[in-house]
Parts: structure tokens; C-alpha cells; sequence
């Protein structure tokens, strides 16, 4: 299965999330037989596709697609001495995504079958909140509309304002109450029924992280979330040893050797990849192997496009370890509408498993015609 062509789309009118506007970068592999892989990384498209394009299409030209493992590896090697912490690798994973797209595709058969079989019929999710930020200021109602929908976990970030405030290195007893508030009301009126997740996105020093782990032990929320930068695996250790809530680390390492430290450590209880920044789905699956042999779970991060919500499906689907699945019920139910032939929403409160065959998942083709649209091919 020979490629033949390398193609990348974006388009330049993307979507605001808490970290401001987010654009997402789609590769399409074409090979000799006709068949295309799809794969998509984000948040930044025009360095993605500059790798992608520049350093790896070159590479990839006239190779074996079924050839995942020694593609991704020559990928590796070839970006190495630039660094493979940033745009080098989330381009490599919209390729691995690709590569395995195409893997099922040529198989006839659903993703998650090559990585070795479903392990459940459907899969537990949890929601993450960019659809409603109203958690500061209703967050029961925003829970009762999700308990209703059959969702019994969600995530919130009620401390980043506050981090905003003191750019993260303090926090006053008055402002901690302030950041517990939406979690309190929520269990005032769920008890247990709802999980809650606490996220952070690593504003916080470590003073301030275990002021605030110490304040929320009562709530017992899910698990605590990205409370300091990735930086200092060491620090988290510290952080883990002056708390009994879980902590949950970290999208932003990449690849089994940024998680290595972390598992050896100890420090997290929930393991967090994101299958378009770590490596692809052939990182992903790694990473998960090293977390089982910790006895850890794995929650994929999945709060970017299309693609990768129906790739965390797949890895899913056929992980053992797998604690809970990420997902955005703004994205399912309204922004992936237009962009994709179907959205996999959540049903009675789980992911239906993907269906296939590859990911299962094409680009719309109106998507095409868009007047924003930016595509660009080598090959």
C-alpha cells in the first residue's frame, strides 16, 4: 500500500475554548490502491503543516503504509535533533492517526479490532465543560442537565479565574472557598451520584496546589487535574505525597518517554494522553501498556476535533485499563456537525463503539468548498 501523496487541510476560522481560539490540522494520506487515512492534531496549524509537509512527507513518499511501527519511528528519528516536545510530534501523531486509518480501512474492519478487539460494548464518559461555563455561576442546573442525559461525571475549572488574579503563585482562604463553591453546591444537591473532576491546566505553584488539594479533600472530587506546568515531574511527586486526592496528569507530555518519569514516580493515579499530542494511536497504546503494568488507569484526553474524538473511541474501546473517556457535548452535538460525515454522540450517557471500518469518520464534503478552507498537497 504504497503513499503517494500527502495532503493537509485547516481551516482558518476555528473555535474558542478557555485557552482562547484553537484551529484544527487535518492530514489525508493517499495511497496507490485509492485508499485515504485520515488524521488530525491541533491547536496550531501553520507549524503543523510545516512539519508535516516539509520533514515528514519526504520521509513517508513511496513507503508502505502498513508499515506503522517503522514509519513512526524513522519519523521520530528524522525530527530528533529539532525536538519532538511540540509541533514535531503533534504532526507525527496526525500521521500515526492516518496510518492506522488506512490500516483498517485496508482490513475492512473497525480500528479498535487491530489493536486487538473491543473490551467493552460501550464506553464511559465524562464531559467536559466548554459547552456551558455557566459551573461558576449555576452549576447545579448545568449537572441536573447532564445527570438527565445519563452523564454521571463531568469536569469543571471553577480556580482558574483565581489563577488569572494571582497569576497562580498564592491564593487566600476567601479565594479558596470562592473556587470550592460549584463543586460544594454540586454535591450539596448530587451527593455522589455526579463524579466531578477538578482541572487546573497547570496555573498553579506548588504552595498554592496544596493549599487547595487540602481545602477540596472533604468534596472528594474525582480527581485533581494539571495543578502545576509538566515541567517538574518531582514537584507532582511532592504534591501526590500531601494529599489523598487523585491526581490526573497529563496531556501535554509526549510520547512513553515523557510518561516513563511519571510512572516511575508515582505521582499520578489517572494517566492522561492525548492521542493527537503523545505519538498517534501507536504512542497512546503504548503508554497504556506501561500505566497497566503500574496497575494505573487510562483516561484519553479528547477535548480536540473530530478525528481525534473518534480515535480516543477506538483506543478506548480496546483498552483494559481504561478508567473514563473525555468528551465535549458542545462538540458532539454542534460544532463537529458541519465538519464531519457523523459526530459519535454520547447515548444514554456512554460512546457507542466507533464503527468503522478505519476510524469511521470522513471529512464532509462541503468541508472542501469552504471559503476558509486552506489545503495544501505533496505528492
Amino acid at each position: 500500500m504504497k503513499i503517494t501523496a500527502i495532503e493537509t487541510i485547516h481551516l482558518s476560522r476555528g473555535i474558542t475554548v478557555h485557552v482562547g481560539p484553537v484551529q484544527w490540522t487535518w492530514v489525508r494520506i493517499h495511497t496507490e490502491e485509492g485508499l485515504v487515512g485520515l488524521g488530525e492534531t491541533y491547536p496550531d496549524p501553520a507549524s503543523e503543516k510545516a512539519v508535516i509537509l516539509g520533514r515528514l512527507a519526504p520521509l513517508l513518499l513511496g513507503k508502505d503504509a502498513r508499515r506503522i511501527d517503522r514509519l513512526w519511528a524513522d519519523m521520530f528519528q528524522a525530527i530528533a535533533h529539532s525536538g519532538w516536545a511540540g509541533a514535531e510530534m503533534r504532526a507525527i501523531s496526525a500521521v500515526d492517526i492516518a496510518l492506522w486509518d488506512l490500516a483498517g480501512k485496508s482490513a475492512g474492519k473497525p480500528l479498535y479490532e487491530l489493536l486487538g478487539g473491543a473490551s467493552r460494548d460501550a464506553i464511559r464518559t465524562y464531559n467536559t465543560c466548554y459547552d456551558n461555563l455557566s459551573f461558576l455561576t449555576e452549576p447545579v442546573e448545568l449537572a441536573r442537565s447532564l445527570y438527565e442525559s445519563g452523564i454521571r461525571a463531568m469536569k469543571i475549572w471553577p480556580f482558574d479565574p483565581i489563577a488569572m488574579r494571582t497569576r497562580g503563585q498564592y491564593i487566600t482562604a476567601g479565594e479558596i472557598r470562592e473556587g470550592s463553591d460549584p463543586l460544594r453546591r454540586i454535591r450539596d444537591e448530587f451527593g455522589d451520584r455526579m463524579d466531578v473532576a477538578i482541572e487546573f491546566h497547570g496555573y498553579w505553584n506548588l504552595t498554592s496546589a496544596q493549599q487547595i488539594a487540602r481545602a477540596l479533600e472533604p468534596l472528594e472530587p474525582m480527581w485533581l487535574e494539571e495543578m502545576l506546568p509538566q515541567d517538574n515531574l518531582a514537584a507532582y511527586r511532592e504534591l501526590a505525597m500531601s494529599t489523598r486526592l487523585p491526581l490526573c496528569i497529563s496531556e501535554r507530555l509526549m510520547t512513553r518517554w515523557g510518561f516513563r518519569e511519571l510512572l516511575e514516580n508515582r505521582a499520578a493515579r489517572f494517566i492522561m494522553p492525548d492521542i493527537c499530542w503523545c505519538g498517534g494511536i501507536s504512542e497512546a497504546k503504548k503508554i497504556a501498556a506501561m500505566a497497566e503494568a503500574c496497575y494505573l488507569p487510562v483516561c484519553p484526553h479528547n477535548c480536540g476535533g473530530p478525528v481525534l474524538h473518534y480515535a480516543a473511541a477506538h483506543l478506548a474501546a480496546n483498552l483494559t485499563n481504561l478508567g473514563i473517556l473525555e468528551s465535549v457535548r458542545k462538540h458532539y452535538l454542534e460544532e463537529y456537525k458541519s465538519i464531519v460525515s457523523n459526530t459519535l454522540p454520547a447515548v444514554n450517557g456512554e460512546i457507542p463503539l466507533p464503527p468503522g471500518p478505519g476510524l469511521g469518520v470522513e471529512l464532509a464534503p462541503a468541508v472542501f468548498e469552504r471559503p476558509d478552507v486552506k489545503i495544501d498537497l505533496v505528492g
